[in-house]
């Protein structure tokens, strides 16, 4: 069966939800976890020929991007831990989530990525698209996707 599973987390509720079911998962099926974060970079927008640029520094974007993922990396662990559950946790700095999400599970060795749906469907599911989806359709690795 899986011996080592990515749960990629954001912190939110739904991403909470999955986390809990992998833990359950991974300590019946007797696997390891690593729980991964894809912080954003930081953001500059374009309007036409100028750009409105954030008050904030890069540098202190990437320190309160680095504090959130150790929190949200944190509380994953901390619930696997409790569960008697060997967890590990990475982050990666990346604006496209579901590459770094494939990008994470191959290179910790993940034989299975477990992760949420938002559950979107139709028309806006077409429109918004989904880090899930996109991870379900470059992924060589098993997705289970809990929703």
């Amino acid at each position: 069966m899986f011996k080592h599973i990515l749960v990629p987390t954001d912190g939110s509720a739904l991403s909470g939800d999955a986390v809990k079911k992998a833990v359950d998962f991974a300590r019946e099926t007797g696997a390891k976890i690593t729980f991964f974060y894809a912080k954003p970079d930081y953001p500059v927008a374009f309007y036409g020929e100028g750009a409105l640029i954030d008050p904030t520094t890069p540098e202190k974007f990437a320190e309160m991007a680095e504090k959130q993922s150790q929190e949200i990396l944190a509380a994953a662990q901390g619930m696997a831990t409790g569960a008697g559950v060997t967890c590990a946790g990475t982050t990666a700095t990346s604006d496209v989530p579901y590459e770094a999400i494939i990008d994470a599970a191959a290179a910790n060795g993940c034989d299975l990525i477990f992760m949420a749906s938002h559950g979107r469907r139709g028309l806006s599911g077409l429109l918004l698209g989904s880090e899930t989806q996109k991870v379900l359709t470059h992924s060589k690795v098993p997705v289970l996707v809990y929703r």
